[in-house]
């Protein structure tokens, strides 16, 4: 049944596909709870890290926060309606931690489960593949209290809650994605502070992303152990990170970036140990201390998929005096051992984040993480672009983030022409939303959003991604 608050998907391609990918692909969209879901203070949920921030003065631009976001939890009905206009085949979303448990301890909070499960069974009614992200950044308030994700206790409570959530859930969701972006939650989070919970410490950092990873394994551990036909996974946000120029100064620099980007987690969960190099170049910072005996077991828990984010590439260099300071993520604060390597632009087109867009760094991440990991399965589960967008004649004509997400999944083909088992692609975002520390400023949605009334508008990339899912491919360039 169509929607009036925005009309059915509409196809646009007029030539047959040239690039076909596999059956049952995958097709999907993503979201994540605080930045679409809003009612903060209803059904039972607490306060998490992202209320705490985005209302602390100067912490998110123009004062933004996420109390009322998109207001999904009262139009999620609908929102779902339209997901299916779009042909979506599976949806990924994230659980709030404090609506289901709210204070991060203590029995399920029943309300904020029954809103889950009415999302579920919504989805599945619509022939849509449930996705669900166990933790999206959403910490609650109290457990920071208590230490955060540098306390190695937060990795056990974070079991325990998804032991709610699959007691819950599992019956009826197949697939399980345990973190998302543990570079960010542990870097941005705790080493630079510009996102929740805004704290500042190197050290902090590096013992949140080992616990981050431990309460992973945790729950994968949980949630084979009842839900053995589950498909469990993890998603991780990877670049390839290049040097600027063959100068061993700039080699060096992209092999501090890489360790701290990426192997810094794949290493880990998908080998179980640390980088040799990584512990030197942490050697100011931490001894590792914090690394129990029999932690890397847990975090290598067998998985079933890897998820890879993917925006943009990193090109770093050795530092040049009286540089000018790095901006937001390329801050030196965000990459502790490695406050002497400079992120370099390369003068290529940019998003609205100002990140470079490098459509062939989405192939060669994926055919790294398969042929230097895993044969695991691979999914995309995040890739896009904020634009600035406008709303003309009650359209928004969003070329730029079409013609994104055309060269990326041409790269996504290319790799799986090339032996990566890449089984799904999951556009970001379904909507614009809450971009965290910008607020909403920034744009990421295939479907406009208008903040005031609420009114869904879906953009032209979201008629083209509606034609690629229904013919599974790309038309001839």
């Amino acid at each position: 049944m169509s929607n009036p608050d925005h009309p059915p998907a509409v196809g646009v391609l007029d030539q047959g596909p040239e690039l076909t990918f596999p059956p049952g692909f995958l097709w999907g969209a993503a979201t994540a709870a605080y930045q679409i879901e809003g009612a903060a203070t209803e059904g039972g949920r607490s306060p998490s890290i992202w209320d705490t921030f985005s209302h602390t003065e100067g912490r998110v631009v123009a004062g933004h926060t996420g109390d009322v976001a998109c207001d999904h939890y009262h139009r999620m009905p609908s929102d779902v309606r339209l997901m299916a206009e779009l042909g979506l085949k599976s949806y990924r979303f994230s659980v709030s931690w404090p609506r289901v448990q709210p204070g991060g301890s203590g029995p399920a909070n029943a309300e904020g489960l029954d809103f889950y499960r009415r999302l579920v069974d919504e989805l599945l009614g619509h022939g849509i593949e449930p996705w669900l992200t166990l933790y999206h950044w959403d910490l609650p308030q109290p457990l920071e209290d208590a230490g955060g994700w540098p306390a190695r206790d937060t990795a056990g409570r974070f079991a325990d809650y998804t032991q709610l959530v699959a007691d819950a859930l599992g019956d009826r969701v197949t697939y399980w994605t345990t973190l998302n972006e543990p570079w960010c939650s542990a870097f941005l989070g705790y080493g630079s502070g510009v996102h929740a919970p805004g704290r500042s410490d190197g050290a902090d950092a590096v013992r949140a992303g080992h616990h981050l990873m431990l309460g992973h394994g945790l729950a994968v551990q949980a949630l084979r152990a009842s839900r053995p036909q589950a498909q469990l996974g993890i998603t991780v946000n990877l670049y390839p990170v290049t040097p600027a120029s063959d100068a061993p100064a700039d080699v060096d620099a992209a092999r501090r970036i890489d360790a701290l980007a990426n192997r810094f987690f794949l290493d880990p969960v998908l080998r179980g140990s640390y980088p040799t190099d990584l512990a030197a170049d942490l050697r100011e910072v931490t001894d590792f201390g914090h690394v129990r005996d029999g932690d890397l077991a847990v975090i290598s828990t067998p998985l079933d998929l890897v998820g890879v984010n993917y925006y943009s590439r990193h090109v770093v260099a050795a530092p040049v005096e009286g540089a000018e300071p790095e901006p937001y993520w390329r801050a030196p604060s965000c990459w502790p051992g490695s406050e002497d390597v400079r992120f370099v632009t390369r003068g290529v087109p940019v998003t609205d984040m100002d990140w470079e867009i490098d459509a062939p760094g989405l192939t060669e991440t994926l055919r790294r993480v398969h042929e230097e990991y895993t044969d695991l399965p691979l999914y995309v589960t995040e890739n896009g672009s904020a634009f600035v967008d406008a709303v003309v004649d009650g359209q928004v004509d969003d070329i730029d983030r079409l013609a994104y997400f055309d060269a990326h999944l041409r790269a996504a083909h290319e790799a799986i022409n090339a032996g990566v088992p890449l089984r799904g692609y999951f556009a970001w975002s379904l909507m614009d939303n809450f971009e965290w520390a910008w607020g909403y400023t920034k744009r990421f949605g295939m479907v406009w959003i208008d903040y005031d009334s609420q009114a869904r508008i879906p953009k032209s990339s979201a008629r083209w991604y509606a034609e690629v899912i229904r013919r599974n491919g790309l038309a001839a360039q």
